[in-house]
């Protein structure tokens, strides 16, 4: 049986990813280790075990380029007005909140915000699968 247990990505500014994830979604370090080129930070959520691996390579100092293959993160909340607030208080830009409703009946509610490394992650409001 497999678990997941991680999402890595590459990050330039350590104290501004830490910073965000935590005033925006209460993510906490797990755990840090540092080697001589770069520097592993798990983060988690209180709710949940599936962490998330920030990675800082020492000698990167342009932002990376994201690609056209990276879609997005996936974070559920029971109150999405409450969390778009908190993620605005954090600095961050929300987009406005979707109601999916692709035949008219609603499958998801949710928002759009990107990191500070533009990495974007989807805030969907706990009901039906998205629990």
């Amino acid at each position: 049986m497999a678990k997941i247990a991680h999402s890595m990505i590459r990050v330039l500014d350590e104290a501004a990813s830490v910073a965000f994830y935590k005033a925006a979604f209460d993510m906490e370090i797990a755990d840090r280790l540092d080697f001589d080129d770069f520097t592993l930070i798990y983060l988690t959520a209180p709710e949940g075990s599936f962490e998330l691996e920030l990675t800082i390579n020492k000698a990167q100092s342009e932002p990376y380029e994201l690609g056209n293959g990276y879609g997005h993160l996936a974070l559920v909340v029971e109150d999405l007005e409450h969390a778009r607030a908190k993620v605005e208080a954090a600095g961050g830009a929300p987009r406005d909140i979707v109601d999916f409703c692709p035949a008219g009946e609603r499958v998801a509610r949710f928002f759009f915000v990107a990191d500070p490394d533009g990495y974007q992650i989807e805030v969907i409001e706990a009901r039906g699968r998205f629990r």
